[in-house]
């Protein structure tokens, strides 16, 4: 059987076929955040022991995911590439450092504090949903050192926790620049492929990527974002609701996360 040649059992490779799915669908739905499902599922959902090797794996697909999506934004012409690079350059170095001193926290600890970043960004996606942004930005000598500056905080983050980091990456740019919503959306996607690269290269070289986990956990994401996006075509009317809904989500799995970390 196909799940055996790649190492894993047949229901493993079922459920991260699925959780994969999950999060595509989710990132294809509202357009961001889905990432931040990823470790919770394959730990509790895939039941991957290590949450390092969690960790390790989701940066792997997330890089992956974000690439796929970059070039489909890339080819109508919403990513502002110069600002793009500065950020996701900056934030390589930070993804790297925070990457290495994730590594060295005790599993069940780094699931806490995921946890409460998991509740405290589900709150805050909930609070900014619908926000606009300004008009046309570029490169400046005014947002250079706020790009770099906010590119090793959210790289850094991204790294310590395993996570793409859209969902600070997107803010982020905004504040920087000013770019409105999709240019900040299809610009972030540069700097998760970036930070999930730098994040899933180190935890590769500890040996703590589960690879046919990870290339499972693709082949779902791009199945279920391609039917997120097709939901989200026939829900725009709702997509305030989405949005508000999908946080408050966040914020539960949070919860969760954060009461089974601490029951160990």
């Amino acid at each position: 059987m196909l799940s055996l040649a790649l190492g894993l059992s047949a229901a493993q490779a079922a459920l991260g076929l699925f959780s994969g799915s999950m999060v595509g669908f989710a990132l294809g739905l509202v357009g961001g955040g889905g990432s931040i499902l990823a470790v919770p599922l394959l730990v509790y959902v895939v039941g991957v022991a290590s949450p390092h090797e969690a960790i390790g794996t989701s940066a792997v697909a997330v890089a992956l995911n974000a690439l796929v999506n970059l070039a489909l934004h890339a080819r109508k012409g919403h990513v502002k590439w110069p600002c793009g690079l500065v950020f996701a350059g900056a934030g390589f170095a930070g993804a790297w450092a925070g990457s290495t001193l994730g590594k060295a926290v005790d599993g069940q600890a780094l699931l806490a504090a995921f946890a409460v970043l998991m509740i405290a960004i589900g709150l805050y996606s909930f609070l900014r949903r619908g926000r606009e942004g300004e008009a046309k930005v570029r490169l400046s000598k005014r947002n250079a050192a706020p790009l770099v500056f906010g590119g090793l905080a959210a790289g850094a983050l991204s790294g310590f926790f395993g996570i793409g980091g859209g969902f600070l990456i997107v803010p982020a740019l905004m504040m920087a620049t000013g770019m409105p919503p999709l240019a900040a959306i299809a610009t972030s996607l540069v700097s998760v492929a970036s930070f999930g690269a730098a994040t899933a290269g180190n935890y590769a070289l500890s040996g703590l990527v589960n690879w046919p986990l990870a290339a499972l956990f693709v082949l779902g994401g791009a199945l279920g974002g391609y039917a997120g996006a097709q939901a989200a075509a026939r829900l725009a009317l709702a997509k305030g609701r989405l949005e508000a809904s999908f946080a408050l989500f966040v914020v539960l799995v949070g919860v969760y996360v954060l009461a089974r970390a601490l029951l160990v």
